[in-house]
C-alpha cells in the first residue's frame, strides 16, 4: 500500500522550489568521470596512469579503448642538409676574412717590385663555371653571395675587389663556396696562419697541412672541417695580393687539395 510522500522528510532548501515527484528518465550511458572524481574502471580492472582531476593521461592508453585518435603533432622537421647549414658556414668564413686583424694587415707596403706589381694587378673574379661546376643561381644562396661580398667590402680596409659565389648541385651533394679579395698585404704567412686559425675554430678544422700553391704562389693550407655533422674540405691562401679561402662541401681535405690549383687559379686573376 503507497503512502503519500512525507513533506518533513528531505525538505527543499530554502528558497528553492520542491523537487518534482518522479519517475525521473534514465541515465545517458555512461558515466562519465566528473573533475575531481575517480575515472571508471578501465576493461579487465586493469590500472591506466591519471592527470591530475582524473583524467587518463593524453597520448594513452585509454581505458577502454582505442578510442577515436585526434589530430596528431606536427612532423619534426627534416634534418637534410639545407640552405640554411649554408649560411651558418658563410657567417664562419667571413669571420675569418673581415673580423680581427685581416682589417689592419691590408695596407700598401714598400717590397720588391715584381711583388708589387704582381699585388697590385691581382683581382679576385666569380667565373660562369668553376671547375666544370656552373654557378648557382638559387635566390637564397645568390643572397647569401651578395652578402658575402657585401662584408667583404665594407669591412677590409683598400681591398681591390671581392668574391662570393656557389658552384655545383646542392641536390647532388656537390657543391663549392669560394670567398675572398685582394689588395696589397703585409705578410702573406701571417695572413695564412691567422685564417687556419679562425677556421679552425669556427669549423672545426683537422689535419690541416701546407700544399703546394701553384703557379701563382704564395702560402697555402688545406684540412678537413665540420659543421653541424656536415664533412668539408676546406683550403685557403694568401700572398702579397690576395687572401681566399673555398670549402667543397660533402668531400674531404684529399678531395679540396686535388682541386686546389684549379679552383684557385679560376678564382685569382692578374690583369
Amino acid at each position: 500500500m503507497s503512502h503519500p510522500p512525507d513533506e518533513h522528510q528531505n525538505p527543499p532548501a530554502a528558497g528553492y522550489p520542491p523537487a518534482p515527484a518522479g519517475p525521473y528518465p534514465a541515465a545517458a550511458p555512461g558515466p562519465y568521470p566528473q573533475p575531481g572524481a575517480a575515472p571508471y574502471p578501465p576493461a579487465g580492472g586493469s590500472s591506466v596512469p591519471q592527470q591530475p582531476g582524473g583524467y587518463p593521461p593524453p597520448g594513452g592508453p585509454w581505458p577502454g579503448g582505442p578510442w577515436p585518435a585526434g589530430p596528431g603533432p606536427a612532423a619534426a622537421p627534416s634534418k637534410g642538409f639545407g640552405v640554411g647549414k649554408i649560411v651558418l658556414i658563410v657567417l664562419a668564413v667571413l669571420l675569418v676574412l673581415c673580423a680581427g686583424g685581416a682589417t689592419a694587415i691590408w695596407f700598401a707596403v714598400k717590397d720588391e717590385v715584381g711583388e708589387a706589381v704582381d699585388a697590385t694587378r691581382t683581382r679576385m673574379v666569380a667565373p660562369d663555371t668553376l671547375a666544370g661546376r656552373p654557378k648557382i643561381t638559387d635566390p637564397e644562396l645568390q643572397q647569401a653571395a651578395d652578402d658575402m661580398v657585401r662584408n667583404i667590402t665594407s669591412t677590409v680596409q683598400n681591398e681591390t675587389s671581392a668574391v662570393g659565389a656557389f658552384y655545383g648541385d646542392l641536390a647532388a651533394e656537390d657543391l663549392v663556396m669560394i670567398a675572398g679579395a685582394s689588395g696589397l698585404m703585409a705578410d702573406p704567412q701571417q695572413e695564412l696562419d691567422q685564417a687556419i686559425t679562425d677556421l679552425s675554430a669556427q669549423l672545426g678544422l683537422t689535419n690541416v697541412a701546407a700544399t703546394d700553391p701553384g703557379p701563382l704562389g704564395g702560402e697555402a693550407s688545406c684540412g678537413d672541417g665540420r659543421s653541424d655533422g656536415l664533412p668539408l674540405g676546406v683550403c685557403a691562401w694568401a700572398d702579397r695580393g690576395s687572401v681566399g679561402v673555398f670549402v667543397i662541401f660533402f668531400a674531404s681535405r684529399a678531395d679540396a687539395e686535388a682541386e686546389f690549383t684549379t679552383i684557385r687559379g679560376q678564382i685569382q686573376q692578374r690583369e
